[in-house]
């Protein structure tokens, strides 16, 4: 075989990892992974129990307390999203190329790229179905844009959702607006230049902010997109590469490396998200 140095696991690895980099709705902080190891293969299922809050009561002395029984909610959440990379490589093709490594891995980066953003797209999708944006809005200024962040970070906050791993994946248009706002540069944007990863492009109103193209469409009548926030919480995620391979076919001098990547996502608390129907650069 002329790709000789594919090796399943490890490119699948890559392949994977490539893709959670791409990721910015499906990435670490904004959807939890407690169930990472439970994916196998398409039309598999987890179930996710969800314990209820216990009961507060008033102590008295040598009375016996109420207490109770625990009481927990479950949830399936189906595996049922599957899509496949492949691509063709001509021996003559690979002749010509320097670096034959270099070019399938190339290749394959791009494959995850793309598969990370319809991933992305999917997760984007369930997020805006568990919440209610209301009208759209216009930021006028970026002054505006920023002030719509505290909006959200308040309904958070009256949903008791905690404050601590809080974020809001925005639209290229509305970030151009917060780096024109002071409190962002002169604080957030700055903080997170340290450390920016999976699309991370600040900090601003107690938010990790984060830029995606995948934005899914508000529910007005305009071009409004949603500006979504919330907490891990809200969302769970859990996806694998779970065939990776390499082939050579049998009528042509020709490689073909393909791979198949199965996932499913959740809104398991829909009051841990907040989002706005936003038209920018109307």
């Amino acid at each position: 075989m002329a790709v000789s140095s594919f090796v399943p696991e490890v490119w699948g690895a890559a392949v994977l990892t490539a893709l959670d980099e791409a990721l910015a709705y499906g990435s670490a902080g904004v959807t939890n992974r407690d169930y990472e190891g439970e994916v196998s293969e398409y039309g598999g299922s987890v179930t996710i129990n969800t314990a209820a809050d216990p009961a507060i009561e008033t102590y008295v002395p040598y009375a016996a307390m109420t207490g109770g029984q625990a009481a927990t909610t479950s949830q399936v959440m189906n595996l049922d999203q599957r899509k496949a990379f492949s691509f063709d490589l001509d021996d003559v093709e690979r002749a010509q190329s320097r670096d034959d490594g270099d070019l399938v891995g190339k290749l394959s980066a791009r494959a995850a790229h793309k598969l990370g953003a319809t991933a992305d797209a999917y997760i984007a999708g369930l997020m805006a179905a568990a919440v209610t944006p209301g009208t759209e809005v216009t930021p006028a200024t970026p002054a505006d844009a920023y002030d719509l962040l505290v909006d959200l970070r308040t309904e958070l906050s009256e949903n008791d959702v905690p404050t601590d791993g809080r974020w809001a994946v925005v639209t290229p248009a509305f970030y151009a607006l917060l780096l024109k706002d002071q409190r962002f540069t002169a604080t957030g944007d700055a903080q997170a230049g340290l450390t920016r990863s999976n699309g991370v492009v600040g900090q601003a109103a107690g938010f990790t902010v984060l830029e995606s193209n995948q934005a899914p469409a508000g529910p007005g009548e305009g071009a409004g997109r949603l500006i979504i926030a919330g907490h891990a919480l809200a969302t769970t995620y859990a996806d694998q590469v779970t065939k990776t391979e390499a082939v050579r076919l049998p009528d042509r001098f020709v490689d073909r490396v393909r791979g198949l990547h199965v996932y499913g996502a959740k809104v398991v608390r829909p009051e841990a998200l907040a989002a706005r129907d936003v038209i920018v650069g109307a």
